[in-house]
């Protein structure tokens, strides 16, 4: 599966477990370590544990493997890498004090015609 195709199928896996303020960054012309991030804000540490699983789980109905899985212990943070995509839940809190929208400012938005509910 391409990195973009497999982007969007997780940014939809956190949408469809009610993620806040999902989004996909392009960063294919910005860094050398990945083409994409994806990134979800959960209401609380079990709501973003639910996201995490829910990402897994649509990753390896795709044949993916997560390659490593951070911050399972506070959720505050968790990462998902997946290679070419790696997969950035938050909770609101996190999110806001790390911005990673405003490190890579200078990113493209992938369109999520498919998750635009959960976009807010």
């Amino acid at each position: 599966m391409k990195s973009q195709e497999m982007a969007l199928a997780l940014a939809e896996a956190a949408n469809e477990k009610k993620g806040f303020y999902v989004r996909i960054l392009d960063l294919r012309e910005s860094a050398a370590f990945t083409d994409f991030f994806v990134i979800a804000t959960g209401a609380s540490d079990r709501h973003v544990r639910s996201l995490a699983a829910a990402v897994i789980e649509a990753a390896r109905r795709h044949g993916e493997h997560p390659i490593g899985v951070e911050g399972e212990q506070t959720a505050r943070w968790l990462l998902i890498d997946l290679g070419d995509v790696l997969v950035h839940l938050f909770q609101r809190e996190a999110r806001d004090f790390y911005g990673l929208e405003r490190l890579w400012d200078d990113t493209s938005a992938l369109d999520l015609p498919r998750v635009a509910g959960g976009l807010g």
